[in-house]
C-alpha cells in the first residue's frame, strides 16, 4: 500500500476504507510516515472532513496506541472536558468538588493552546507542583484523594499528544471530527463511565459559531457513547472571559476564592452545572437542581477546598497557597486600564486572550517558556456600565514595555457604547 496514495485520495475529498486509514496511523507510529506526511493528511482531513467510520478507527487508534487507566473497583470514575476558553479555570474548582461529593476524577489536561489557557499551565504556577505523575501514582493519589489533574504520558494515548502538536503547528485545531477524536479518546482511556463536555461558542471559542458549536457538542456526545460512556454536553457562551482573572497564578487565586464559597457568580454557575450532570449521569443523584445545591453547600462550609488542598499536596504541591495566595508568583509591575468614556462594555475574549499570551502568560511557539505571574483582573464585566475614568482592568506585567502594550491591546479588545448591551445567557443549551 503507497501511503503518499492515501494522503493524496483524502486530500481530493475521497473518504479511506478502515483498514487503510489505520495502515496510515500505524506507520506513523511507527516510523514510517513522517511529521510532515502526517501534517498533510491533517490538512487534508481539516478540509474535507472525515465520515463517522474514518472518525471511528482514528479514535480507536489512538486508544489503543498507549495503556488503559484500569484504576479498578471503587467510586464511580467521571470527567469533564472543555473546549477552551479565555479565564475558564473551572476545572480547578471542579475536580475537587466532584472527589468530596464522592466519585474519582482522573482529568487528563492539556497546555494552552492558541489564543486560550491551559489547565496544566494553571496549575504548574502552584510552587513545585507536578502534572507528570505515572499511571501506579495517579492510582495511589485517586485512592487517596479522589481527584488528580495531570498531563498527557507516552504510556495514554501517545498518538494523540503527537497528532496534537501537529496540529497546533499546522493551524488544524478547529477541525471537528479531529477535536471529537482528541477528546473522547483520552476520556475513554480513563476507564471512566460517565464525561460532562463543555463546548464554548462565541468570540472567545475555537467554534464561535452556535449552530457550529452544537453540531460538534452532537458529534463528540454520539462518539463518546459510541465508546461507551454516558455523555452529554453543555453548549456555553465564550463571547467574554469567564470570570474576572486571565492568566495563570490569576486564574488559580480566582479558582481559591471559588472553592470558598465567594468568586465570580458566571465560575460558580458553570462548576455547579457541569458538577450536577456528571453526578446524575454517574447516578450519583436524580435531580440536577438538588445535586447542585449538594455541590453549593461542599463549596460553602470548605469541604473542597480542603480536598483542593490534599490534591496539591498529593501532587507534589506547596498546600499553603490554598491558605495563603501570595506563595503565588507575583508580577512586579501593575497597571490600571480605565474608561475612555462612559456607556455600556463589551469585551472580545479572544482578543484578551490574544493580548495575555502576548504578555507572557502563553506561548507564542512550541517550548516556550511562559511567566506564571503575569495576566489581567477585568475590573468591570460586559455589559456592565461604566464611568469615563472607572477602572477596566488591571494588568499584571514583567516589565513597564509590556505593561504599555497591553494597556493599547485591551483597550482595542474593548467597546463602549451608549446603547445597553444584551449579553446572551452562560448556559446556552444541553445536548444529550
Amino acid at each position: 500500500m503507497l501511503l503518499t496514495t492515501l494522503i493524496e485520495r483524502k486530500r481530493d475529498g475521497e473518504a479511506l476504507a478502515p483498514d487503510e486509514l489505520r495502515a496510515l496511523l500505524d506507520a506513523y507510529m511507527g516510523g514510517d510516515l513522517a511529521d510532515v506526511q502526517m501534517a498533510a493528511f491533517l490538512m487534508a482531513a481539516f478540509l474535507r472532513g472525515l465520515n463517522a467510520s474514518e472518525l471511528g478507527v482514528l479514535t480507536r487508534a489512538i486508544i489503543e496506541s498507549g495503556d488503559l487507566l484500569e484504576l479498578g473497583d471503587g467510586p464511580p470514575l467521571v470527567d469533564k472536558h472543555s473546549t477552551g476558553g479565555v479565564g475558564d479555570k473551572v476545572s480547578l474548582v471542579l475536580a475537587p468538588l466532584l472527589a468530596a461529593a464522592g466519585v474519582r476524577v482522573p482529568m487528563i489536561s492539556g497546555r494552552g493552546l492558541g489564543h486560550t489557557g491551559g489547565t496544566l499551565d494553571k496549575l504548574e504556577s502552584i510552587p513545585g507542583f507536578d502534572v507528570s505523575v505515572s499511571v501506579d501514582r495517579l492510582r495511589d493519589i485517586l485512592s487517596d484523594v479522589g481527584c488528580a489533574i495531570v498531563g498527557q504520558t507516552d504510556e495514554i494515548a501517545p498518538l494523540d499528544g503527537r497528532l496534537y502538536a501537529l496540529r497546533d503547528l499546522t493551524g488544524t485545531v478547529p477541525s471537528p471530527p479531529l477535536i471529537a477524536a482528541s477528546i473522547v479518546s483520552k476520556k475513554a482511556c480513563e476507564g471512566i463511565s460517565a464525561l460532562v463536555l463543555d463546548v464554548k461558542c462565541g468570540r472567545g471559542a475555537f467554534r464561535g459559531d452556535p449552530e457550529a458549536s452544537a453540531a460538534l457538542a452532537r458529534l463528540m456526545v454520539d462518539l463518546a457513547r459510541s465508546e461507551g460512556l454516558h455523555a452529554t454536553a453543555l453548549l456555553t457562551s465564550m463571547d467574554a472571559p469567564l470570570g474576572s482573572a486571565v492568566g495563570n497564578a490569576l486564574e488559580v487565586r480566582e479558582a481559591l476564592g471559588c472553592l470558598a464559597g465567594s468568586g465570580p457568580p458566571s465560575v460558580r454557575e458553570l462548576t455547579l452545572a457541569l458538577g450536577a450532570e456528571l453526578l446524575v449521569s454517574a447516578g450519583v443523584g436524580a435531580d440536577a437542581d438538588e445535586v447542585a445545591s449538594d455541590l453549593a453547600g461542599l463549596l460553602d462550609d470548605g469541604t473542597a477546598r480542603a480536598r483542593f488542598a490534599r490534591m496539591i499536596e498529593a501532587q507534589g504541591g506547596d498546600p499553603r497557597v490554598v491558605d495563603d495566595p501570595a506563595r503565588l508568583p507575583s508580577a512586579p509591575i501593575r497597571t490600571v486600564v480605565v474608561a475612555p468614556r462612559s456607556g455600556s462594555i463589551d469585551i472580545d475574549a479572544r482578543a484578551v486572550g490574544l493580548a495575555a499570551i502576548e504578555l507572557g502568560s502563553g506561548r507564542q511557539r512550541p517550548g516556550q517558556a511562559i511567566d506564571p505571574s503575569v495576566g489581567f483582573e477585568l475590573l468591570a464585566g460586559a455589559g456592565q456600565d461604566v464611568e469615563t475614568d472607572q477602572p477596566l482592568y488591571r494588568i499584571h506585567a514583567a516589565t513597564a514595555s509590556s505593561a504599555e502594550r497591553a494597556v493599547a491591546r485591551l483597550l482595542d479588545a474593548t467597546e463602549i457604547s451608549d446603547a445597553p448591551r444584551e449579553l446572551p445567557p452562560l448556559i446556552r443549551s444541553r445536548v444529550a
